[in-house]
This record gives structure tokens, C-alpha cells and sequence, in this order.
């Protein structure tokens, strides 16, 4: 009879992820609770609802508990993963909803506490009196109380994966699954072909920078140049100056690197800072001094053109 009772509990405690992910789901849909209603009071006057602005999230949150807490026995995000609070005060080993008193207490610790944290903000912020500044100091220490009291309760969650908040500690109330779990047959197919594309990608990105895309370009040039047979008035436009071997067209401040191919300056010096055994795509002649064509190229031939 005790180990049936032991696999009842072991099979209604839910998992720390999913606790965990219905917090974030919480949180998910107050904001976007709040960013539609502010989209409500664009066209009036800026900051409208500034003054009021913790009273107005009260309001909305306390809508939400209403709706979800006291007649569900459950949050938004807890609903969407099949949870809900179970009274854990209560001997029963079945399924015992919170109490009234319990509920009216989650709105006032959580609602109650979010308001109250913020208005004193608001309260303190400009206030220099001594008085004022004792309150706030009072203040300063409850919430760091607090945020201890929550971190030590994080830890303990983690451990025991049980209440994830503080609130649910001091209230008595877990999480627990509405219905039984279903085995579900996961597929992974979408992510083993994700992983092979992301390694992929990986791959080429730490590749194409040890490739030398220019050096590899001018080898494939001065191979297919041979076997194609390049046109003699490509050679006739190189040897007169009329054309860079590197961009094709006319050539900027031409140099020569050792050859009888021109080149603009710019372009067979950044090639050459690029790869220090740069060779002339043409006829693969490497670098040996970069030198300005002595032979300039005259008007009559620029008009020419």
C-alpha cells in the first residue's frame, strides 16, 4: 500500500523545465497584455497612463487571476502544459484544489507585491526628507530579504523540484499534472538535418578564409587560357596598355609586375598585399617589383577608344 502511494506521487510531480516554462509563460503574456493595452492610448497625450501606471498592471493582473487562478486553479502558461496548483496542506493523497484563502493570498503576495514594490519606487525616488529616507531604507532591506529568500528557494527547487517560487512555498500550493502524461513519439529528423546544415555552414566558414580565392583564380585562368586559345586581340590590348589583366578595364595609374601585362595600381597591389605570391593571371609570372609603365599611353590613343 505505501509503495502504491509512493508511484501516486512520483507520477503527479511535475518536471523543474516545465514549472520553469510556465513562469516564462507567465511573464510572456503580461507583456503582451500591457503592450496591447498601452497601443489603446497612443493617440492621446504622452505619458497619460505614467502617473497610474501601477495601479492600472494591478488592475490587469488582478482581471487575469480572476479568470485564471480562482475559477481555474491554474495560470495561462501552466493551462498550455497541462498543470495546475494542487493544495499540498491538505492529507489527501487526490487531487485537492487550492483553497479560497490560499488563492485570495497568490493575488496578494504576487499582485499585491509588484504594485507595492513599484509605487514606493515612485514614492521614494524624489524625496530627500530624513523621515523618507528612513522608509526607503526599511524598504531596501525587505526586498533584499526577499530576493534572498527567493534565491534560497530557487536553490532548494532545484534540488527537490518542488514549489518554484517562494510564494508557492509559504502558500502550500504545487504544481502538479491535470491529466496523465502520454508517451509521445518524438521525431528527429527536422533537428538531425538542422545539426548537419549548422555543421556545414560551420564548416565553410572556418574554410573559405584559409582559401586563397585569388591565387586559386589566376592558376584556373593561366590553365584555360592555353587550351581555349585567347582571342590575339586581348593580348594586343594588354601589350599596348589599353585594358588592366586584373579588372579589364582601362587601366588607373598601370604598372607592371615583371611582364607584358598591365595593371591598374590599385588592383595588383591590393592582390599582391593579399597574397604575397601573387602571379600575373595571364601568364603566371610572379611578382618581382611593381613598377610603374614607363611607356605612356598617348591622347591620340585615348580618343580612339
Amino acid at each position: 500500500m505505501a509503495s502504491r502511494d509512493e508511484n501516486m506521487k512520483q507520477t503527479s510531480r511535475v518536471l523543474r523545465i516545465s514549472q520553469l516554462d510556465a513562469l516564462e509563460l507567465n511573464k510572456a503574456l503580461e507583456q503582451l497584455v500591457w503592450s496591447q493595452f498601452t497601443q489603446c492610448f497612443h493617440g492621446f497625450k504622452p505619458g497619460l497612463l505614467a502617473r497610474f501606471e501601477p495601479e492600472v498592471k494591478a488592475f490587469l493582473w488582478l482581471f487575469l487571476w480572476r479568470f485564471t487562478i480562482y475559477s481555474k486553479n491554474a495560470t495561462v502558461g501552466q493551462s498550455v502544459l497541462n498543470i495546475q496548483y494542487n493544495n499540498d496542506f491538505s492529507p489527501n493523497l487526490r487531487y485537492q484544489p487550492p483553497s479560497k484563502n490560499q488563492k485570495l493570498w497568490y493575488a496578494v503576495c504576487t499582485i499585491g507585491g509588484k504594485w507595492l514594490e513599484e509605487r514606493c519606487y515612485d514614492l521614494f525616488r524624489n524625496r530627500h526628507i530624513a523621515s523618507f529616507r528612513k522608509a526607503k531604507q526599511c524598504v531596501n532591506l525587505v526586498v533584499g530579504l526577499l530576493k534572498l529568500g527567493r534565491l534560497i528557494n530557487f536553490l532548494i527547487f532545484l534540488q527537490r523540484g518542488k514549489f518554484a517560487t517562494l510564494t508557492e512555498r509559504l502558500l502550500g500550493i504545487r504544481s502538479v499534472f491535470c491529466r496523465p502524461q502520454n508517451v509521445r513519439e518524438v521525431g528527429f529528423e527536422y533537428m538531425n538535418r538542422e545539426l548537419l546544415w549548422h555543421g556545414f555552414a560551420e564548416f565553410l566558414i572556418f574554410l573559405l578564409p584559409l582559401v586563397n580565392i585569388q591565387k586559386l583564380k589566376g592558376k584556373l585562368s593561366s590553365w584555360c587560357i592555353p587550351l581555349t586559345g585567347a582571342p590575339s586581340s586581348d593580348s594586343t590590348l594588354a601589350t599596348s596598355g589599353r585594358q588592366c589583366s586584373l579588372c579589364g578595364e582601362w587601366p588607373t595609374m598601370p604598372h607592371t609586375i615583371g611582364c607584358e601585362h598591365v595593371f591598374c595600381y590599385y588592383c595588383v597591389k591590393s592582390s599582391f598585399l593579399f597574397d604575397v605570391s601573387f602571379a600575373c593571371p595571364k601568364c603566371g609570372t610572379e611578382v618581382h617589383s611593381l613598377q610603374p609603365l614607363k611607356s605612356g599611353i598617348e591622347m591620340t590613343e585615348v580618343n580612339a577608344l
